[in-house]
Formats: structure tokens, C-alpha cells, sequence
């Protein structure tokens, strides 16, 4: 289907890909994954066309048709939502918008006409004729509604270009999908539509995405870009993940035997397949299992941060009551309302919101940095508490001058530099990196510091607005293993479906007219018909 032979990518003296070679085979479905900065986005594009290697070549089989999931949303503004759908399929829509010029032509020749009639059958032979209805259909599955595709894209909401411009990569069955984080700006019915049709998708796709859940869903091969190389390896994320830990014990273990090492990992892959059920690639990815050479399960180079949450004390009965909390924005728009609940020893808790203003409200108020309009909050005598906010741009203010050893020596009683150091290379910052200017760190790095500021404190509860947002995929691993490991309680918000599937045993919802409050696991939550009849009456609420 898909060969890349001898693929070099070199910027200047950085090389990120040094004379690669993969093959991709139809009907699979394979998920790039790699450290920031690998590559995982170039290697999309090359493969795309849309960059030339330094040396080598991409070829894509004769005759197959290559989709990609365009990343300029402002690309279609004066198109409708229906036509830009359409234009996915570059081939199809040439053909209509041809034959259309010529019927609209009241010149048009005979010549013409007999060209028209040619149009006609090659449109009718891909499938022309339901076009429109196709679009629409796929507009609707992803919640965009039939009184919208006929507005111009420049009309459309962030979140909802989003979902059209996937809809294009998807639209007329493309032979190969290139989707880059096909997932972002969605909301989970929709991540949960797209996962379904991708696992029932016949073709080849490659996917690059943070979202390990994702991943689990829909692929049946994952390849991992590390050190210049690229190595495709059967399985989800998970299954390559779990494999190249127990891969790297055994090599940590130098006197376990070769017979005793090769029975672990055979019964590592039978447990694993065992377990695939959840999977809807399950029987296709049990089978690849099966056939498995455990020789080619390789240990993996990847550095996971160290992310452990240990508290000082123990919480005690009481932790946190809230009572009648309400929040308006500043325009007036109402946030939530009357929001009352009890946690309990043990809890861990989801909360969810169609707004992200009212979550990060909600979040501020149990901090103490903003307070409600109504309502009261009362912590337990015996709970610290550590705030991990969605925006830490205050925490980083240009101009102070701080490196990384003094920025987090604020935080801290312990102020001795190799105290320090030591726990901002448990985050991967060693050597000379612990001198870097705190104030120009990127995203990922920033929120690493930040988890160190709070595992300095030993909290026993903890606010967690989106932590996963700028992490890589090592950085979220490590994060959902701590949280999984936490002897305290917490609140967090996260569109990472495995952290919270994996991390929270309870769901708090809130909205303008009040909450849901539910121990249903996040699976079983996003596709209850009596929790969505709930969450509709909610947010239609009003002040």
C-alpha cells in the first residue's frame, strides 16, 4: 500500500530521520507516536507530500487515493460547510464543479455537452450521486446539524471547523487516512463516533495523537520514532507500552535466564489479548498477537518523569463540603448554579462541564482565588490542598530572571541546590538544563515544573484543571500512573479519556441549572440515555 524507502530528514546540522524504512499494509491502522520534537508531525507531512525528504522516497500503490486532515481551519472560509466537506475527495469534486460550469454555460457547445455526458458517468462510477447525502450524513454523526451545512465555514465556531475539516479527510473512503491529532478541540461523543467508524474503516490509516485512549481504540500497529529511527510494532499504545517495560525489566535483570524471560513475555501476550475486549480492534489485534515474534519486542529508550504524589499526613473524615455554589461570568452568563456535594474518603472526581470558563471558575473558587456568588465551601481541618491551573502563565512572568533551581526553590523548605536538583531531574531537566530561563520554557516543560511545585508540598488533595494539556505521551503515562497510585482525594478535569477512566471513581457534572452527581464509570456516563436526557435539561437552564 504504502512504502517509504530510505527516508533522511535533515534540517541544517539536526537530522530527525536517518534512512528509514517502513512499509504500511492495507486494513491497518498504525499510531505514531514519539517524544516532543521527534518528528511525528513532519513524517506526516512527507508521507502527505506536502514535504520533500532530504534523501529517499514515499511511494503510495498506483491508483489509491490519499486523504489528509487539513490543519488550516481559516483555509475554507467562503465555502459552505457541505461543499468543504466535498472537496475532500479532490478527483470528485473537480468532476461536479467541471460538469456544473458546462450546464450553467447556456453557450456551452456540443463539444462541451458530449464532455459533459463523459463527466457524468465518471461522477456517476465514484460514487457522485450521493454525495451531498454522504456529507451530510457525516456532518450529522459529528453533531453538526442539517440548518448548518449551508452556511459558509468564516460562520462556523472553532470547535465546529474542527469537526468539519475531519469530516472532509473522511469523506468518500479514502485508501489512506492521515489524521494529526485527529481528536483535539472534540468532545467525547464525537472522540467516540470517530473511534467507531475509524475501527470499522477498512483501509490504512496513520495516525499521530496524544490521546493514549485513542490509540488503545482504534490501532492495530503502533510506530515509535526514537533516535533518527522508526520501528512499526503490532498492538495499541498500551499493549507496546506494557511490552517494552517488562522488555526493559528483563534486560535490568541480568540473571534471569533466555527460557525464563521468553515464558514472561508469552504469557505478558496471552494476558494481554485476554484482555483486548474493550478494544474495537480487538479480534483483528488478538489474531496479530498470536503471530507475534516476542523477538521483536525491544526494550524502549523513552525517559518517563518521575511523578509521585505523596502526602505528608493521611486526610481525615472530613475533606470537603460544598453547599449552594453559583457563579456568574463577568458579562453575566451563568457558569453553574447551586452546586452542593459531600467528598468522602477515597474520592477521586471527574468533573465535567460543556464550558471550560466554568470549570476553571469552579476550580479558582475551591482554591480561595476567586469567590462564588453564592454558596460556601469548607475543607476538612486535616486536607492540603495543591492547585495545578489550566493557564500557569503567572507562575512564569518574563523578566524574572529565575532559573530553574531558583524558580523552584521558592516553593521550597528544603533549600539546598542538590535537594533541588534532584527533584527537577526526577522531570527530566539535568545538567546544564536546571540553568534554563524559567520564563521562556515551552508548554510541556512549564507544566513539569509546576507538578514539581506540588509534589514539594506532600498535598493530600489535589485540583487538577486539564493536566494533561502540553504533556507528551511519556509525561501523561507517568501522570496517570501517580494519580492511579494517590493515597489522597482529588477533583481534576481532563479530556485524556484514560486518565479519567483509569484514575476517578466518581462524576460530578455542573451546568447553569445545577449538577449530576454519578459513581457510573466514565464509559458507561458518555453513552447513558438517562444522564444525556439530565445534561440536556441542564444546559438549557438559565439564570
Amino acid at each position: 500500500m504504502l512504502n517509504v524507502n530510505d527516508l533522511t530528514v535533515q534540517f541544517g546540522k539536526r537530522v530527525l530521520f536517518n534512512e528509514v524504512n517502513l512499509q504500511f499494509t492495507h486494513g491497518n491502522c498504525y499510531g505514531i507516536i514519539g517524544a516532543n520534537g521527534a518528528g511525528k508531525s513532519t513524517f506526516l507531512k512527507v508521507v502527505a507530500g506536502e514535504l520533500d525528504p532530504t534523501r529517499g522516497h514515499v511511494s503510495l500503490e498506483k491508483g489509491k487515493r490519499m486523504a489528509v486532515l487539513s490543519q488550516n481551519h481559516f483555509g475554507f472560509e467562503e465555502h459552505t460547510v457541505l461543499e468543504t466537506v466535498k472537496m475532500g475527495h479532490e478527483v470528485l469534486y473537480a468532476i461536479e464543479q467541471e460538469k456544473n460550469a458546462i450546464y450553467m454555460n447556456p453557450e456551452a457547445t456540443e463539444a462541451e455537452g458530449m464532455r459533459a455526458a463523459e463527466l457524468e458517468n465518471k461522477y456517476g462510477e465514484m460514487g457522485g450521486w450521493t454525495a451531498d447525502s454522504d456529507a451530510a450524513e457525516l456532518l450529522s454523526n459529528m453533531g453538526i446539524k442539517e440548518d448548518v451545512h449551508y452556511k459558509l465555514m468564516e460562520e462556523l465556531s472553532g470547535p465546529e471547523k474542527v469537526k468539519v475539516l475531519l469530516a472532509q479527510a473522511l469523506f468518500g473512503n479514502p485508501d489512506l487516512l492521515l489524521l494529526d491529532e485527529p481528536t483535539n478541540d472534540l468532545d467525547a461523543p464525537t472522540v467516540h463516533w470517530l473511534a467507531d467508524f475509524l475501527a470499522d474503516f477498512e483501509n490504512t490509516i496513520i495516525i499521530v495523537s496524544h490521546d493514549r485512549y485513542f490509540l488503545d481504540m482504534v490501532c492495530t500497529h503502533i510506530v515509535d520514532i526514537d533516535r533518527q529511527k522508526a520501528n512499526i510494532y503490532t498492538g495499541n499504545y498500551t499493549f507496546w507500552y506494557e511490552s517494552s517495560q517488562l522488555a526493559l525489566q528483563q534486560r535490568a535483570n541480568k540473571n534471569k535466564k533466555m527460557e525464563q524471560k521468553r515464558t514472561e513475555m508469552l504469557e505478558f501476550i496471552q494476558r494481554f489479548s485476554a484482555n483486548a475486549s474493550k478494544s474495537k480492534q480487538a479480534t483483528s489485534r488478538k489474531k496479530a498477537l498470536e503471530k507475534l515474534d516476542i523477538e521483536t519486542i525491544q526494550p524502549s529508550s523513552r525517559k518517563y518523569p518521575f511523578i509521585a504524589f505523596q502526602p505528608e499526613r493521611m486526610p481525615g473524615d472530613q475533606i470537603l463540603k460544598v453547599a449552594g455554589l453559583s457563579k456568574k461570568s463577568p458579562d453575566g452568563t451563568v457558569l453553574f448554579s447551586d452546586i452542593s456535594f459531600t467528598m468522602n474518603s477515597g474520592d477521586k472526581i471527574a468533573l465535567l462541564s460543556n464550558e471550560a470558563t466554568a470549570l476553571t471558575a469552579f476550580y479558582e473558587i475551591l482554591a480561595g482565588e476567586l469567590e462564588p456568588d453564592s454558596g460556601s465551601i469548607e475543607w476538612g481541618q486535616t486536607i492540603t490542598v495543591q492547585h495545578l491551573p489550566n493557564e500557569n502563565a503567572e507562575y512564569f512572568q518574563e523578566g524574572n530572571k529565575l532559573d530553574l533551581v531558583e524558580w523552584l526553590r521558592q516553593y521550597s523548605a528544603n533549600k539546598d541546590e542538590q535537594f533541588i536538583r534532584g527533584f527537577l531531574g526526577r522531570m527530566l531537566f539535568a545538567g546544564e538544563e536546571v540553568h534554563k530561563d524559567s520564563s521562556v520554557l515551552s508548554g510541556g516543560e512549564k507544566v513539569r515544573c509546576m507538578l514539581s511545585k506540588m509534589m514539594l508540598n506532600s498535598p493530600n488533595f489535589l485540583l487538577l484543571d486539564e493536566p494533561t494539556n502540553h504533556l507528551d505521551l511519556e509525561s501523561i503515562t507517568a501522570m496517570n500512573n501517580a494519580l492511579k497510585d494517590f493515597k489522597g482525594n482529588f477533583i481534576m478535569s481532563s479530556h485524556d479519556h484514560q486518565l479519567v477512566e483509569t484514575s476517578c471513581n466518581r462524576i460530578i457534572e455542573i451546568a447553569p441549572g445545577g449538577m449530576i452527581d454519578s459513581l457510573l464509570e466514565y464509559d458507561d456516563y458518555l453513552t447513558s440515555k438517562e444522564i444525556a436526557a439530565k445534561k440536556e435539561a441542564l444546559y438549557k437552564a438559565t439564570a
